[in-house]
């Protein structure tokens, strides 16, 4: 994670936003008084909210869970992928 100052992010604010949304790089901006922030990219926080449902539901995080142990005890099954066709 980088972090700027308050001052130093208003004057390379460009080149900020392109490291988090380009480069996945959070960016903390520190303040005073310990107020910090932390910029992501839309598509991060997205992904962050859409872990937070799946995660949250217990009956999400169940199915996720027996899929899981299903994966580490070998019942898995090997399905070849086939081409979709082109209208």
């Amino acid at each position: 994670m980088e972090a700027t100052t308050y001052s130093d992010f208003r004057k390379k604010l460009r080149f900020y936003l392109d490291r988090a949304t380009d480069d996945f790089e959070p960016i903390t901006v520190t303040r005073k008084n310990n107020r910090n922030a932390i910029v992501i990219s839309e598509e991060e926080y997205n992904n962050m909210l859409e872990n937070q449902f799946v995660l949250g539901n217990p009956a999400n995080l169940a199915w996720l869970d027996k899929s899981k142990k299903q994966f580490e005890t070998g019942h898995t099954e090997c399905h070849t992928l086939i081409e979709p066709r082109e209208k």
